[in-house]
């Protein structure tokens, strides 16, 4: 496995900054797999890993290259086949003494990770998720639909891979029952799967999958896959806009939140600005973690929202006191990194920070300060600022403009409850209303 491919890196930190003895060097670059090693030295170096870890991982990718050489790899691409042997071979050695599964597949997953990284490294020149592109649900049988949904009907990437992933559920209840084709799909088989997966599922999500559903089957229909259109047998429940209440709080929960967050920490630095964002400006948390450094325009004090839910796009005043949040988490707590994006995993490796990640730091911090709130989550700040704005007697038009809504009915549900009143309720035995 001593072959690289070209675009291995060039520039490395070399093995002597962690090893003072050149004979530990030596015995390294031996390896079978030592120039890959070598780089993902280097990798862990550039993506701020403690040294811990390199002292920790260098030796299992040592072990790695001898297992899977004498296993008959040849280069970084074979070796990929032998990964998983080799972390249950590590298991069988240093997993004796775990007394749960738990534990157990702890030891496989750091004897299996740095393997994968160090090869994803060698093969692709990057680490990370998505080096292999995966297949898209019954690719074989209906290729063009996922360009059908791109082109024709213009969805997002985001919104192709909501498509996918109940595809992915449609495709493995089939291969469960035996079903070999589309062809033996059926309305009974429908509503069977139907039945089983909507048990689990909230009302909303019920709706997208019945919806995903009857956009593929009429697909299927239309490009002759199936012979019949099987779209009218599954039968889209119905959601009521105004079936359940905004998750918004009170302004002084959101300065109890704000309250919790240790600024004195990188991580705090980091997520006490996210807050400011998302209970400012109404953002929602994907908005937060695109936001690059281009986005904000120090010079005007201006706020860029290039690319919304609604396909437009937004400019704000850049508020002092998120500005001033920004630049402390800029100066202080952000990584060296060239990539643009503004916010960043804490930890290594460096990578910018995803719209699950903002949302559990919301939820991490309504719950430190106590905040109890219906599927707590970055919306609950959005909503908070709408909520906010309409207490103010702002018109519709001017709330939906500031928090990017398509229409103004995803604006009309705050004016329906009186917060204030509905809390007076809930405290009290609610005779005087």
């Amino acid at each position: 496995m001593i072959n690289l491919p070209s675009h291995f890196g060039t520039e490395v930190v070399m093995l002597e900054y962690y090893y003072v003895k050149p004979a530990t060097v030596d015995r390294i670059l031996a390896n079978v797999a030592g120039a890959y090693i070598e780089n993902y030295v280097s990798w862990l170096r550039v993506q701020g890993y403690a040294d811990r870890n390199v002292f920790r991982r260098v030796p299992i990718l040592c072990q790695f290259g001898e297992f899977a050489s004498a296993r008959g790899a040849t280069d970084g691409q074979t070796a990929l086949e032998h990964i998983e042997a080799f972390a249950q071979h590590w298991l069988s050695i240093h997993g004796k003494s775990c007394n749960s599964d738990v534990a157990r597949a702890k030891v496989a997953y750091d004897a299996r990770n740095p393997v994968r990284q160090m090869l994803e490294l060698a093969l692709y020149g990057s680490v990370g998720p998505h080096r292999q592109r995966k297949p898209f649900p019954f690719e074989s049988e209906a290729p063009g639909f996922a360009s059908y949904l791109r082109d024709e009907r213009g969805l997002k990437v985001d919104t192709i891979g909501r498509y996918a992933f109940y595809l992915k559920g449609l495709s493995a209840f089939l291969d469960g029952i035996g079903a070999t084709s589309l062809a033996s799909v059926s309305p009974p088989l429908l509503a069977t799967f139907l039945v089983e997966r909507c048990a689990v599922l909230a009302r909303t999500t019920r709706r997208d999958l019945c919806g995903t559903l009857r956009v593929f089957l009429r697909y299927c229909h239309r490009e002759r896959i199936v012979e019949r259109d099987l779209s009218a047998a599954v039968e889209v429940p119905r959601v009521h806009r105004l079936a359940n209440l905004p998750r918004a709080i009170t302004w002084d929960e959101v300065r109890d939140m704000l309250g919790c967050v240790d600024r004195r920490c990188a991580l705090g630095r980091r997520d006490y600005a996210m807050l400011l964002l998302l209970v400012t400006y109404g953002l929602r948390g994907n908005e937060v973690a695109q936001l690059t450094l281009e986005d904000i325009d120090w010079q005007h004090e201006r706020l860029n929202i290039p690319q919304r839910k609604a396909g437009h796009w937004s400019a704000y005043p850049l508020a002092g006191i998120v500005g001033e949040a920004i630049i402390d988490y800029l100066r202080n707590a952000r990584p060296q990194t060239a990539d643009r994006h503004v916010f960043f995993r804490s930890m290594a490796p460096w990578r910018p920070i995803t719209s699950a990640a903002v949302s559990s730091a919301a939820v991490r911090y309504l719950k430190r300060a106590g905040v109890r709130v219906h599927r707590a989550g970055a919306h609950t700040l959005r909503h908070t600022c709408v909520q906010h704005l309409v207490d103010a007697q702002l018109s519709l038009k001017t709330i939906g403009d500031y928090v990017g809504h398509r229409s103004a009915q995803s604006t009309k549900i705050y004016t329906r409850i009186d917060l204030a009143a509905l809390r007076e309720v809930a405290m009290g035995n609610g005779e005087a209303l």
